[in-house]
């Protein structure tokens, strides 16, 4: 990775010190150039992603962050866990952005930040570039929208100085990542595959998730494997792939198929000629997932993480119950 928090001003320390010993400048060099953040951050902005997930978790509340255009059930353009850490650290909702036709750069000028975090974000370069005009911008490692949620927290917490807070913010979700899974022995050694879309109307084509999407990633956490069949499809920066339904025996390795869909949907899938071949299906080893707050909590973000963990790994395991 790509990832030079704090470069050699924070080393000596170990990045062990409180934020308040940060020192500056912070360098961090990203996938779109050199990020160079001079003083503490006192005015946080964030586009795309739930990268604002990472501030409100330390604590700060952004000036303006990307309204949710997905699983927003009362169409306030807050997630449920969003709302929920508003309330605790007693925030209204800030200048939330609309992104439906990309970012709104006058809006995040507005807020007149001091730092924008994108760490997780498909932003073109021209994007980094508009922003770099308007505050020092964190973007991604490596590729757009491949960022996982440990990534998002370290290359966002350093941009806001807080690179030791985002560390100690990694390892107590991971704590309760791993004190919930461990009540669920059946997932050890499970395979899982993520479905991206089936149309209930065509399903000669199977299109799923590839390993580097932050929704596979996730499995790994939960005790789950990618199964050899999607290794295998997974190419260098891409995300997504397709199968002919005809070729579907590839995936006899699959133990639990995860997807998007209602019951509508289910039923065409197991009623299907060739889709129910699969193991998974024909074992009835199946989580489908609405678009809903639950749904979209299944790609992992630094606050749904805990808002959803226990739901889902309890339909996970309930599907490996039945790929036996």
């Amino acid at each position: 990775m790509r990832f030079v928090a704090l470069c050699l001003w924070f080393i000596a320390a170990g990045c062990a010190g409180a934020a308040e010993d940060t020192s500056y400048p912070i360098v961090i060099e990203h996938a779109l150039g050199t990020t160079t953040i001079a003083r503490k951050p006192e005015r946080v902005a964030t586009v795309a992603w739930a990268n604002h997930e990472v501030p409100l978790a330390l604590g700060i509340v952004p000036v303006g962050f990307a309204a949710a255009n997905f699983g927003d059930d009362d169409g306030d353009g807050l997630l449920p866990w969003v709302a929920e850490k508003l309330t605790e650290l007693g925030a209204e909702t800030p200048v939330l952005f609309d992104e439906g036709d990309g970012i709104d750069f006058e809006a995040v000028a507005a807020t007149r930040p001091d730092v924008i975090l994108a760490a997780y974000s498909g932003l073109s370069q021209s994007d980094y570039d508009t922003l770099s005009q308007i505050a020092p911008v964190v973007a991604y490692p490596e590729s757009a929208w491949a960022t996982d949620w440990r990534e998002m927290i370290r290359l966002n917490s350093a941009g806001l100085g807080m690179a030791a807070e985002g560390e100690a913010l990694i390892a107590r979700i991971e704590k309760e990542i791993a004190e919930t899974v461990a009540g669920h022995s059946e997932l050890q050694g499970k395979t899982a595959m993520f479905v991206t879309h089936l149309d209930v109307t065509n399903l000669s084509t199977v299109n799923f998730y590839t390993a580097n999407d932050t929704r596979v990633k996730f499995f790994a956490d939960l005790g789950l494997t990618s199964p050899k069949s999607v290794l295998e499809a997974t190419k260098p920066g891409q995300f997504a792939a397709s199968v002919s339904a005809e070729r579907v025996d590839i995936f006899n390795d699959v133990d639990i198929v995860v997807a998007y869909g209602s019951m509508p949907l289910l039923d065409a899938v197991k009623a299907d000629l060739l889709l129910s071949r699969m193991p998974a299906v024909g074992k009835d080893a199946l989580v489908m997932l609405g678009r809903n707050p639950l749904g979209t909590a299944a790609n992992p973000t630094p606050l749904s993480i805990s808002w959803v963990l226990k739901d889902y790994v309890a339909l996970l395991a309930a599907a490996a119950g039945k790929s036996q």
